[in-house]
């Protein structure tokens, strides 16, 4: 199965996150994540992003790793198209019409080096999402934009991706 398309909303009444996830082939998974499980989630993802590049993962300056992160995020979310609205036309859902509540999170690599991150309910079957840089940034920037709709009093940040990050920074001598 090949990804189509994915849509993160804040979901008030539940005070969850919806995530949908579609197939090119009409099927459509939908999946639950709580605050507790978003704050697990993050740093995963923002560690796979990291890894996934060989210009970051092999920087030894924490400095340089955190601007070519923002550098690959920008890069990567600008090919994503965030304009198409998620084509809500029914799916099948053979995971269930009711969201799974997710409960375990696995990160890994497929064989050919893409990162891998398999989302699960605390019983039953899951889905394992296989990302290249475009879809983990592109889920990077949906998850951050849920979040900031929510009243969860966290903010989900990218190293090196935020403007206003530049005035935490220490001052840098320029010779």
């Amino acid at each position: 199965m090949k990804l189509h398309q994915l849509k993160v909303d804040y979901e008030a009444e539940e005070d969850r996150l919806l995530m949908l996830v579609a197939t090119s082939d009409g099927i459509e998974v939908r999946l639950w994540l709580t605050r507790r499980f978003v704050k697990l989630l993050w740093p995963l993802l923002v560690k796979l992003a990291e890894d996934a590049s060989p210009r970051i993962r092999t920087q030894a300056n924490p400095e340089a790793r955190k601007a070519l992160l923002g550098l690959e995020h920008e890069h990567a979310v600008s090919k994503a198209d965030f304009s198409k609205p998620y084509d809500a036309a029914s799916h099948a859902t053979p995971l269930g019409e009711k969201p799974l509540l997710l409960a375990r999170i696995q990160t890994g690599r497929d064989r050919n080096g893409q990162p891998v991150v398999a989302l699960h309910p605390s019983e039953g079957q899951g889905i394992t999402l296989t990302f290249d840089s475009v879809l983990l940034h592109s889920l990077c920037r949906l998850l951050q934009s849920a979040v900031r709709k929510s009243d969860w009093d966290m903010e989900l940040k990218l190293p090196g991706a935020d403007a206003s990050a530049g005035s935490e920074r220490p001052a840098r001598t320029l010779n």
